[in-house]
């Protein structure tokens, strides 16, 4: 049985800040699902299930939040489904309702991913004593740190390939509405300086605590047919996880995410990801994961990736952007921080991601990896419809 094709027709986000203190969780999502329904000229009537993903919910401390936010997104009456893969899930939230869409199960999918970091405590939430999970010292960044070191050592990369990837996704978040951080005054010279917090991951280095949501709407070929602007069409998506700990694990470059992006390459028909992706929203919440996850994703040969960097490939201008976003170094709403990479991907292949749009992309790559490096989801989208 063939695959309906999926599109993607609305895409909307709120503003990220660290705060949003004028509206509740039910306020913040219904403001993303708003917009993405808006880009798509529909109202709620015309969806037929909604698809929703946040991260652990010891971030907020409210317990199964879509219940309550069922009635906010218009899933009244409608089938409601949650997922949950830790900082991947906003990636693969976005995954579960394109695979609702082609296997023709609904026709047209409200998706949506958030988190309201400001009401509870993410670093609280990630550093939990034994034996409720993995000791993860001082949050995720003394988790991963250890990780950019073996990096490091096995590549021979210099200690200031960080700091560029820093300075040049926080300059990218300036022509990005919606992001987080916009520090018009930041310089390489003071990503450089800024405080050490887990070496080698200085303050500029990392990511912020966001409040914010983010949606798309997805629909088949009959749907896309409607759509009032051109889609975003997906030509690729998987999903695959592993472990936290197990003998032989690469924490440098996991295999797990080797092989998921090896599916969606397959399915896409890509054989090159280098020449034939334009622009990579890539999940890096700190740095260094942006060398690593081009060695992991296909795009440099292995103890390569961090030379891309280095020679500018990677900035907005460079044969392969990464992050033209900003990406979650300048925006970080946990839950919707892989579904944002997603959506970001979609306004690049639409020609409509305003003034970090990535000229004549036609091909583009949403990334997420969640938990300790131990799930991933990704999918690429294009301008052309799969087949046609």
């Amino acid at each position: 049985m063939s695959k309906e094709p999926v599109a993607v027709v609305g895409i909307g986000q709120t503003k990220h800040v660290a705060a949003r203190q004028d509206v509740s969780i039910a306020g913040l999502v219904r403001e993303a699902a708003r917009r993405a329904l808006d880009d798509a000229e529909l109202t709620w009537a015309d969806i037929d299930a909604v698809v929703i993903g946040k991260a652990p919910d010891f971030f907020e401390g409210v317990m199964m939040p879509e219940l309550y936010l069922a009635d906010a997104l218009g899933a009244v009456g409608k089938p409601m489904l949650r997922v949950h893969t830790a900082g991947s899930v906003g990636g693969s939230t976005a995954l579960v309702a394109a695979n609702l869409v082609a296997a023709g199960v609904h026709g047209t999918v409200l998706t949506l991913a958030f988190e309201k970091q400001s009401e509870s405590n993410a670093m609280w939430g990630l550093s939990l004593p034994v034996p409720f999970q993995q000791p993860l010292l001082a949050g995720a960044g003394g988790f991963f740190a250890p990780h950019v070191r073996a990096y490091m050592r096995r590549t021979g990369a210099p200690d200031t390939v960080g700091s560029l990837v820093a300075y040049k996704d926080r300059r990218n978040a300036l022509k990005n509405p919606y992001a987080h951080l916009h520090e018009h005054d930041l310089t390489l010279e003071k990503v450089q300086a800024s405080p050490m917090l887990w070496d080698p991951i200085r303050y500029s280095e990392t990511c912020p605590s966001s409040d914010g949501a983010c949606a798309m709407v997805l629909t088949d070929r009959t749907g896309a047919a409607r759509s009032p602007r051109p889609p975003a069409w997906v030509h690729g998506g998987a999903m695959r996880s592993e472990p936290t700990l197990f003998a032989g694990k690469d924490f440098v470059s996991p295999q797990a995410g080797k092989d998921c992006a090896a599916d969606v390459y397959r399915q896409a028909g890509i054989t090159d990801p280098r020449r034939e992706i334009d622009a990579v929203e890539m999940y890096v919440p700190f740095s260094w994961y942006e060398p690593m996850w081009l060695e992991n994703l296909g795009f440099a040969e292995e103890g390569e990736g961090w030379k891309l960097t280095e020679s500018g490939v990677t900035e907005l201008d460079g044969d392969l952007p990464v992050n033209p976003s900003g990406g979650v170094l300048s925006t970080n709403p946990i839950g919707a921080s892989g579904m944002i990479r997603f959506a970001e991907a979609a306004l690049q292949v639409r020609g409509q991601a305003g003034e970090h749009q990535v000229p004549g992309a036609r091909r583009a790559l949403g990334h997420a990896y969640g938990g300790g490096a131990q799930f991933f989801s990704m999918w690429l989208v294009g301008s052309e419809r799969p087949g046609s």
